[in-house]
């Protein structure tokens, strides 16, 4: 008789015994799993997926701040938001002024942290100049900004009339207030972008650039282009998304500056939001336009992920 003969009857002894129950220490360290991570997930939903659930039960409601009955109203804002064409300028304003505020950030912060850890002296001078703009209160400067786009007296318009560019009034110019406001989200971006990418920089391996100088990359340009610009694969999807996302979170400047116009010109979703909550009390609506605002910020966070998870150090 063979061993696997002999063994079949074993097994099939094994397979019929009833399974043991789990062992108390298991069920101990899964409860203090739990009570350990509870805080975290308590602080979660009260933070952040509680206000986003309510804000997504909300926009299928009617109601209206003050009202003391709320009633269902299915996708009636939704289908109310998709005819308004305050909306469609609203969002356009938007993703223009995202798509001029984030490559010019990420470059320039990009080229200042090269610049910086190129330097042999005065580092952590630059550092603190550059990251100063992220620190400041942007309500403040934004007075400051508004001098400096003064049609007559300010500097910004003084330096193109002597240079013999033609100037405008650039805060109530409906062509130019979005990218007006846009310099001013890139004057306070670009630190923040330059302090992530140094560390970036601080974590490329010295011996990928003595590999590469024997390999013949002997200017600046081949070093950056074959070492440093792949190993910061990661450090730029991380820049890019969190100065998307801060993007799309303007509302200081807009509010302050412009307080939307000229003629919408500068209305963006985050101040839509706050006009149809705060000021026509259109809570649903806001509601609505909240659930809009933070599809576009998980559709960005998702995309980093998917980037991560592609190794994007060997892009």
């Amino acid at each position: 008789m063979s061993e696997a003969s002999l063994a079949l009857p074993a097994l099939t002894a094994e397979a019929g015994r009833p399974r043991s129950k789990p062992r108390a220490g298991a069920r101990a360290e899964r409860l203090a799993a739990w009570v350990l991570a509870g805080p975290a997930i308590g602080l979660m939903w009260i933070m952040l997926l509680g206000p986003a659930a309510a804000a997504l039960a909300l926009s299928f409601t009617d109601w209206t701040f003050g009202m003391p009955a709320i009633g269902w109203n299915g996708l009636g804002n939704y289908q109310e938001m998709a005819a308004d064409p305050v909306f469609w300028k609203t969002l356009k304003n938007t993703l223009v002024y995202v798509a001029f505020v984030v490559p010019l950030s990420v470059f320039i912060g990009l080229g200042a942290a090269l610049l910086i850890e190129a330097g042999t002296s005065l580092r952590g001078f630059y550092r603190a100049a550059f990251f100063l703009p992220v620190t400041s209160t942007l309500l403040a400067m934004a007075l400051v900004f508004q001098f400096a786009f003064h049609p007559s007296l300010g500097a910004v318009n003084r330096v193109l009339g002597f240079l013999g560019v033609p100037t405008t009034d650039w805060l109530k110019n409906p062509d130019t207030a979005i990218f007006a406001l846009g310099v001013i989200g890139i004057w306070q971006a670009v630190g923040l972008a330059m302090v992530l990418f140094v560390a970036g920089l601080k974590a490329v391996p010295r011996e990928l650039y003595e590999a590469a100088a024997v390999d013949g990359a002997d200017s600046a340009f081949e070093r950056f282009r074959r070492v440093t610009w792949p190993m910061l694969g990661p450090a730029s999807v991380f820049v890019v998304t969190i100065t998307a996302i801060r993007a799309f979170q303007v509302f200081d400047t807009v509010s302050v500056l412009t307080d939307g116009g000229p003629n919408k010109a500068t209305s963006v979703l985050l101040f839509q939001i706050y006009q149809e909550g705060f000021s026509f009390l259109r809570s649903a609506y806001a509601a609505a336009l909240t659930v809009v605002f933070l599809g576009f910020v998980l559709a960005i966070t998702v995309v980093q992920v998917k980037l991560q998870e592609r190794n994007t150090h060997y892009v």
